[in-house]
């Protein structure tokens, strides 16, 4: 008795197909076969996750730079979160004294 092995088959969808070119794994979206194996777009799924990743890490290091810049900038500027945010509650102060000012009248 032999037993026929049955070889799985997924049929990849738009995305799938965009995955399998993003990670390489094909050239053009006409090469990639009508049906591929659930291994492959795994393995092309892994390799699109650990990319994207690495793509979000970078632009974190980015932002924080462009933090830090802006921060001294503002420090130059002799700013701080702290005096610009006592301005606001001033203003914020004064609003609600007309406000109040004005219900009286």
């Amino acid at each position: 008795e032999q037993a026929h092995k049955v070889v799985a088959s997924y049929k990849p969808s738009k995305f799938d197909k965009k995955i399998l070119l993003w990670t390489g794994r094909f050239k053009t979206e006409e090469d990639i076969p009508p049906r591929i194996t659930p291994e492959m777009l795994d393995k092309a799924r892994n390799k699109a996750r650990v990319k994207a990743c690495y793509i979000m890490i970078a632009l974190s290091v980015v932002a924080c730079f462009a933090v830090i810049a802006s921060a001294k900038k503002a420090a130059a500027r002799h700013e701080s979160l702290t005096r610009w945010n006592m301005a606001k509650k001033a203003q914020w102060r004064k609003e609600a004294a007309l406000a109040a000012e004005s219900k009286t009248k």
